[in-house]
This record gives C-alpha cells, structure tokens and sequence, in this order.
C-alpha cells in the first residue's frame, strides 16, 4: 500500500533577512551603459548593513571588510532597490552580515536578486577604536 505525501512546495523567490534599507535607483546612478552602477549598488549594502550592524553594537561601526560579491542582473532607473540584511555572526567586536538586494522586474514585477555580498563590521568607540559588542 503506497502512501500520498502532500507537500506544498513554492519556487518564488524570497529575500532572506530583514529589510533594512530602501531607496530608488535614479538617473544619476548610471554608468556608461545606462544601467545602474555597480558601486552604487556596493554603497547601498554598505549603508543597509550599517544600519543593522549599528542596532546590535548600539553604536557607531566601521565597515572592515566584503568578503563575498557578486552581481547577477543590471539594474534599471526607476526601480526600487531593496536592501536585506541578516546576521551571520556575531564575535567580540565584529558582525558578520550577509547582505541581499532585490527589485521587481520593470514588465512582470516579479522579485529579482541582482547582487549579495558578506560583510563585516567592526563597533567602534567615539574616537574610532574597536570596542566589544554588547551582549
């Protein structure tokens, strides 16, 4: 006697994380081809995960390093960029955060990932040295 599974399996994709910033890419952001420039894009996921990494030092934070990129799709003007943010690790003084951005499609407005990245933040004192994370 076979038994029926049921599974309810949905391919959409989906951000992971939490929305942490969200702006819309304008004319002044292209690069020579029209489509939004790439370091836009890295200044965008800078910000969103300074954003985040500052609610959980509860302070002031330094971006140390990008471990990861990559960029998958163009981004057209006019589209809402959304940045999410989710939380890797948190060490002494450092947080690792994995940083995702998406947007609808200009025709079908399904959600699209055009690029993700790993960073990693350091807290910092009101003179700029590393201090600890508070638990």
């Amino acid at each position: 006697m076979s038994k029926e599974i049921d599974i309810d399996i949905d391919d959409t994709p989906a951000p992971r994380g939490t929305l942490s910033l969200q702006t819309v890419a304008m004319p002044k952001d292209t690069n020579a081809s029209g489509d939004i420039f790439g370091g836009w894009l890295l200044s965008q996921m800078d910000l969103a995960g300074g954003i985040a990494a500052g609610e959980i030092a509860k302070g002031r934070v330094a971006t140390v390093a990008i471990t990861a990129m990559g960029f998958y799709t163009p981004v057209h003007v006019g589209a809402v960029v959304r940045c999410f943010t989710d939380v890797v690790e948190i060490g002494r003084s450092s947080i690792r955060i994995s940083i995702e951005v998406w947007i609808n499609h200009r025709d079908t407005g399904e959600l699209i990932k055009v690029t993700e990245g790993r960073f990693v933040f350091v807290a910092i004192d009101e003179k700029g040295r590393t201090r600890p994370v508070p638990n």
